[in-house]
């Protein structure tokens, strides 16, 4: 009998894999794109299909969502790689620090990180299913690893809305309510952050979870499925302008080679796509940026349809668009990402490794100092990076200065940190680290600036050099027993553990006041907005010094216990001076004014950064609610105001706020509060441009509107810090502006501001949008009445990751009268 060729033992090997697996729609029990797979049944599937191909294929539960749905990585390969897999995974590490053997090229497939972008879960299962089966041949030089959906929470939210309204038979007209969502999208995770901009800043708990095990493979290649408008033909690579110059050329001409073997499979169907625009490579927190920054062929791809094409809808252009459609649009660009990753294991592998060689970067050491807790949660923020750092030795390092934007120098001891370039993910620490990125061309997709020492508030310098440093610091810290027999305990006011630190003392009842003023006591000098705590005020609280010492060692506080109230200078505590913290109860506007964005990041400050309990009040219920009832009211920023804020809803808050009440209005919100029958704010008339009517070509029009704009640029405000909203701050702080929205000076109250000098330090700003920001109300408080309206131009809790902005959030909620 003679012996069968390999290659029909292979065909045969698939032939029989075809048989004995379910497809999608036989396992499911309907067609793919008939209708919408919530997430239980997609975990269904994928287990079923690890089972079933146990040989080929790892199912692992990664993590789960705020909503404890699963989190899942599926890998794939031949059965001889499934049986080596953490060696291959190894082998392909050593890449990073050495030389490697590696003969396999790692493809990590993210699906649904936007809710409603519910396609790319459903094509997740048909891609799969054809790698086990007819496309085996692909895998014998690959590992594929698939995450079906990053954001269960927002899809379910999503198919769960869908089934609820949809017509049957589905209704094609796109003016049906099943083709309009409500405020609340599937878009976004539980707390409506938007997951693909979380991948740098990982304030979320799904990015934290999915990025240990993305930095433990670092794949060659990394694509991002979405969906975009539903009149919008395909996207996919490659991107457009700008490039972070740290992009290498390989991997820009990578995009074209999978660029054109996409475009092979769409022209062979008359499928219509697009390439190198809209979609640039620039921002770093996105999931096709943030892999390309740590060596892979980062990707995005886009399929018309987003969360208003259903099962199916009639385009602006006539056509039909189904969910049928969606899924073969990305079931293809998958198959054809790994089918070109397959054609290419030694030049993706040889080009990996080169990426991961020692780079020579303007910068080699980026040293900061600053508050403890600044360089704490920065720390934090490296670990979860694998971002390597050390501590200072007792030496003067010159370099460019952040804060002057200049050359200049900066004293350094074992608190202050350095950060290298001279690492294994240099490149990364560069795009996180570096002062102001060159930016190729104005039109981005997002923010132009993020340098992580004005986001974290800390001095830097930006040295050319190696510095000189220690790999650990010394460790002074001690448990601290607090004496009973004390008159007050004192601590510092400068970060968010000072915040948490009280907003728990608040929670258990422990009353605690602020110094409105410096003052120094026995030897030691206090800053305006150091906490006292005395045990006066607390007398008769049960277990008072043990609350206080497992809330002090819990959030990285050292007290200093004082034996009078006595000044040496300043103001004693018996004094006006020193005023009571009240415990408040906060409430913030949710629904149709808001933006969700703007919600989602105020509900996640409260809940998973500061915990202290808010109350949402729905613009739908507002009006029978006793506002009496809450301290301070937030008014999330959103362009959903004007119908909102009405004769009668004005004339309730300006009385509330009367009688007391403490009004916190953010961003876009504040437009509503302007005018004759409204508060103090005024907008900033606009200078006009004498040019503006002359005639401008049409390719330009995009250009010169542009003029206009602040795309996300870092600018330097001068502070009043004796001002309790400035608690914590000194004279300047580095805003992150996204928009060229500008308010005069307040008469009374003007805070944060930007004064004559409105060049942004890092970032893009428009020269027309730069003529607005002079002498530009940033945070100010305006007194009306008995209470207080707080206006926040700038957003400090933007993304989650501004973290120097936040305790001028903390300020205006608990900031004593």
């Amino acid at each position: 009998m003679k012996r069968l060729l390999p290659a029909v033992v292979l065909l045969i090997t698939i032939a029989l894999s075809a048989q004995e697996l379910k497809s999608p729609s036989e396992f499911l029990g309907y067609e793919l794109g008939t209708r919408f797979t919530r997430h239980h049944r997609v975990v269904d599937y994928y287990q079923y299909l690890s089972e079933a191909a146990k040989d080929r294929m790892q199912l692992h539960e990664y993590g789960k969502t705020y909503e404890q749905r699963p989190l899942l990585l599926a890998y794939i390969s031949s059965a001889a790689n499934m049986q080596n897999l953490e060696t291959i995974r190894e082998e392909h590490l050593k890449s990073t620090s050495s030389m490697s053997k590696s003969t396999k090229v790692i493809v990590w497939l993210s699906y649904n990180v936007h809710g409603n972008e519910s396609v790319s879960t459903e094509a997740s299962m048909q891609t799969i299913y054809e790698l086990l089966t007819n496309k085996q041949a692909y895998l014998e030089n690959t590992v594929v690893i698939i995450d079906p959906c990053i954001n269960p929470d927002g899809r379910d939210r999503y198919v769960n809305w869908y089934n609820q309204f949809k017509n049957t038979p589905i209704q094609l007209n796109p003016e049906s309510k099943e083709h309009n969502e409500g405020w609340w999208s599937g878009r976004s995770n539980h707390y409506m952050f938007d997951l693909n901009r979380d991948w740098a800043w990982l304030t979320q708990l799904e990015s934290q979870q999915r990025l240990r095990y993305y930095n433990k493979w670092l794949p060659h290649i990394h694509v991002d499925f979405h969906e975009q408008s539903m009149d919008s033909p395909y996207y996919f690579a490659p991107a457009s302008e700008p490039f972070h110059e740290v992009i290498t050329d390989f991997q820009r001409d990578f995009q074209v080679t999978m660029g054109k073997n996409h475009a092979k499979y769409f022209d062979a169907n008359g499928w219509f796509y697009f390439t190198k625009e809209r979609f640039d490579l620039f921002y770093p927190s996105y999931g096709d940026t943030y892999p390309t920054y740590s060596g892979a062929i980062g990707m995005t791809y886009e399929q018309g349809g987003g969360g208003r094409a259903g099962l199916g809808v009639i385009t602006g252009n006539g056509d039909t668009l189904t969910l049928k459609d969606r899924i073969v649009h990305h079931y293809t660009t998958g198959i054809s990402t790994v089918e070109v990753a397959a054609s290419n294991v030694t030049k993706l592998n040889e080009e990996f490794q080169k990426f991961y060689q020692p780079k020579n970067y303007k910068y080699k050491s980026y040293i900061l100092k600053g508050p403890e807790d600044h360089l704490r949660a920065l720390t934090q923020l490296l670990d979860q990076h694998q971002l390597s750092y050390s501590y200072g030795t007792d030496t003067n390092v010159k370099g460019f200065n952040y804060k002057t934007g200049k050359a200049g120098s900066l004293r350094t001891n074992s608190e202050s940190l350095i950060i290298s370039t001279n690492q294994t993910r240099g490149t990364l620490v560069k795009v996180l680290f570096e002062p102001n990125a060159r930016l190729s061309d104005s039109l981005t997709y997002d923010i132009t600036a993020w340098s992580l020492p004005y986001a974290y508030g800390l001095d830097a310098i930006a040295s050319e050099s190696l510095v000189s440093k220690t790999s650990k610091k010394e460790d002074l810290s001690k448990k601290e027993v607090l004496s009973t027999n004390t008159y007050a305990f004192l601590t510092d006011w400068n970060g968010m553990d000072d915040a948490r630190f009280l907003a728990e003392l608040l929670q258990k009842k422990i009353r605690v006041r602020q110094a409105q003023k410096a003052f120094t006591l026995e030897g030691n000098r206090y800053e305006s907005g150091s906490l006292i705590i005395t045990k006066a005020d607390n007398d008769g609280r049960k277990n008072f010094t043990k609350i206080l010492s497992e809330a002090a060692e819990k959030h990285h506080k050292s007290l200093t216990a004082v034996s009078s109230g006595f000044v040496d200078e300043g103001k004693d505590f018996g004094s006006s001076f020193v005023l009571m913290i009240p415990s408040v109860k906060v409430a913030v506007l949710g629904g149709e004014p808001t933006s969700t964005l703007r919600f989602g990041e105020i509900w996640h400050f409260f809940e998973q950064q500061l915990h202290y309990p808010i109350t949402v009040l729905d613009e739908n219920t507002i009006n029978g609610v006793d506002l009496s009832n809450y301290e301070v009211l937030i008014l999330p920023g959103g362009t959903g105001y004007e119908r909102f804020m009405d004769t009668l809803m004005l004339s309730r808050l300006k009385e509330w706020v009367g009688q007391g009440g403490r009004l916190i209005v953010m961003g876009k919100a504040i437009a509503s509060l302007d005018g004759e029958d409204g508060f103090d704010i005024s907008a900033r008339e606009e200078e006009k441009d004498s040019t503006e009517n002359l005639v401008q070509p049409y390719e330009n029009l995009q250009r010169e509107e542009i003029k206009n704009d602040i795309t996300g640029a870092i600018f330097k405000t001068k502070v009043d810090a004796t001002h309790p909203l400035a608690f914590g701050y000194k004279d300047a702080y580095f805003s992150l502006k996204l928009s060229s929205d500008s308010y005069d000076y307040l008469e009374s109250g003007t805070v944060a501001y930007i004064s004559k000098d409105t060049l942004p330090i890092a970032g893009f700003a428009g020269s027309e949008a730069q003529k607005k920001m002079a002498k530009s109300l940033v945070f100010g408080v305006e007194k009306h009445g008995k209470g207080q309206v707080v206006y926040m131009v700038d957003n400090p809790l933007f993304r989650g990751f501004w973290e120097n902005g936040k305790l001028f959030f903390v300020n205006a909620i608990f900031m004593a009268k």
